[in-house]
């Protein structure tokens, strides 16, 4: 990926978007033509072994007809009462064309022409429902898309006391109907686009055209317009082809499934990425201080979130150190340890053999396997498993000599402080982290831990997101901004949206 500058815009050509579905087709793709049984034969010929692929054969007004669709795609109610039915049950017709069929017969809401078969076969795999009819040298596309879907439920991993009990899901047209239920402006744009050679996964990029950059926008279809794949199957695929530094242990993009936070995101000027077939919407660009808070809170008081935010503020640096300060301090800084605190951990660790680093070690990657299995395990089982490996296994390994007990507490206090990160992604950085640092602690002492977390910092300080810098508006510094870092000022004082994602309007409030 080309290196940005000047917050990350590079100029990207301006995009011709079709306006006929012909247009989108090669343009040697093979024609519909009068003849009934060529069309048919064309479409199985492209389609062969597809066997839920169905050819419903009808006659209209004295002409064969064919409907194809593939089963489990559609809606069969809406197909048979507007499709079928009318085709079925129309009055007699002298001159049948497709405008007639299209205007006057069939009630759907969507029905497209089209005379490229190509084109055909891609809107039935799609769930379209496809009408060709015997003399008649264009096709009908009927939109009645359906099938199982699992329907809107509360989101699993973004869990919240207070706010919305609604998550994304699977299909791209109810997730952003949820977003434009919460969004009611004329601003708000939705740009379609497909990737994937062989999945052709519909991708739509959100954003408030009043509120935000438009060279952002731009870069953001730049870099999606070079994405060439051959299958799209989960956001993630496309946030590793367009963030800025691959190789960074940071997230550079927000993932959430909740449209509360969707929506809030809109409303500061960045923009979105929903991909279908995913319940997980990409935010961009981001902040490093935007994954330690929650949608929560905004929707508590501004004193209990102020307490909140400065918690999980420390308990990140007790998640990334804590281990790593624990091994340099009791391996070469004991005089740091007070007398009687140092006689029971040296009490405690007599009957170890291995050193602090390796014990630490030990339980660190014990404690990484439990959580992993927990989460991979169905959820009654994996509750089960994390209850055995806390209790009997750790009291275990104590009572057996492996491990010592002030080093289960202190691996045990870590776990518990990478929990209240709230984003996935952040917290599973921070453990990765923690290992670096614990090499660095147990080689160098405290001297190691200092060298890492400077590198840390420096790292972050030169990390950007679509070009914005990663760590503001702490870095570059921006004092205006800090009202909604470490603390949340109240609503009425959060009067201006972050002004580095906002191009133009950046009064949230008016007098």
């Amino acid at each position: 990926m080309e290196k940005i500058t000047d917050y990350g815009v590079m100029r990207m050509k301006k995009v011709v978007r079709p306006k006929k579905l012909e247009d989108i087709t090669p343009k040697d793709s093979p024609v519909v033509e009068q003849q009934l049984e060529t069309n048919v034969e064309a479409i199985k010929k492209e389609l062969t072994d597809c066997n839920d692929v169905v050819f419903r054969s009808l006659v209209i007004e004295n002409r064969k007809a064919t409907v194809v669709y593939v089963d489990g795609l559609i809606d069969r109610a809406s197909q048979e009462l507007h499709g079928l039915h009318q085709l079925l049950t129309s009055i007699p017709i002298k001159n049948l064309t497709v405008e007639y069929l299209e205007q006057q017969i069939l009630s759907v809401n969507h029905v497209l022409e089209s005379t490229k078969i190509d084109d055909l076969i891609k809107k039935v795999l799609e769930g379209n429902t496809i009408l060709l009819v015997d003399q008649l040298e264009k096709a009908l596309v009927l939109d009645v898309k359906g099938g199982q879907n699992r329907g809107v439920a509360e989101p699993e991993t973004e869990a919240s006391i207070r706010g919305p009990r609604e998550g994304f899901t699977e299909q791209l047209g109810v997730n952003t109907s949820l977003i434009r239920k919460k969004i009611r402006s004329k601003h708000l744009k939705l740009v379609s686009k497909e990737i994937g050679a062989e999945t052709k996964t519909g991708v739509v990029v959100m954003y408030m055209d009043n509120l935000a950059p438009e060279n952002l926008v731009k870069e953001v279809f730049s870099r999606l317009d070079k994405i060439k794949i051959d299958g799209v199957l989960e956001s993630g695929y496309i946030e590793e082809f367009i963030e800025d530094n691959p190789w960074s242990f940071f997230p550079q993009m927000q993932n959430t499934e909740r449209p509360d936070t969707v929506a809030a995101n809109l409303l500061e000027g960045r923009i979105i990425i929903l991909v279908d077939g995913t319940p997980f919407a990409l935010i961009l660009p981001v902040s490093f201080w935007q994954f330690l808070q929650a949608s929560e809170d905004y929707y508590q008081r501004f004193h209990i979130s102020i307490f909140l935010r400065i918690l999980r503020i420390t308990f990140i640096f007790l998640a990334l150190l804590l281990p790593a300060f624990y091994v340099a301090v009791t391996t070469y800084h004991q005089e740091m340890i007070p007398t009687n605190l140092l006689f029971s951990i040296a009490a405690s660790r007599e009957a170890i053999p291995f050193p602090v680093f390796i014990e630490a070690l030990i339980m660190e990657i014990a404690f990484e396997a439990l959580r992993e299995a927990g989460v991979r395990l169905p959820k009654v089982v994996g509750q089960s498993v994390s209850i055995l490996g806390a209790l009997v296994i750790g009291q275990a390994a104590v009572e057996a000599g492996i491990v010592s007990a002030p080093m289960v507490i202190i691996v045990s206090m870590t776990g518990i402080a990478s929990f209240t990160i709230p984003r996935f992604n952040m917290a599973i950085s921070i453990r990765l982290l923690r290992f670096p640092m614990m090499v660095l602690g147990g080689s160098f002492g405290l001297l190691g831990i200092v060298l890492g977390s400077i590198i840390i910092l420096t790292h972050l300080c030169k990390l950007t997101s679509l070009g914005i810098p990663y760590f503001s508006p702490l870095g570059p510094l921006n004092w205006s901004e800090l009202k909604d870092v470490f603390i949340r000022a109240p609503w009425w004082a959060l009067k201006k949206r972050p002004t580095e994602y906002v191009s133009g309007n950046v009064i949230r409030q008016k007098n």
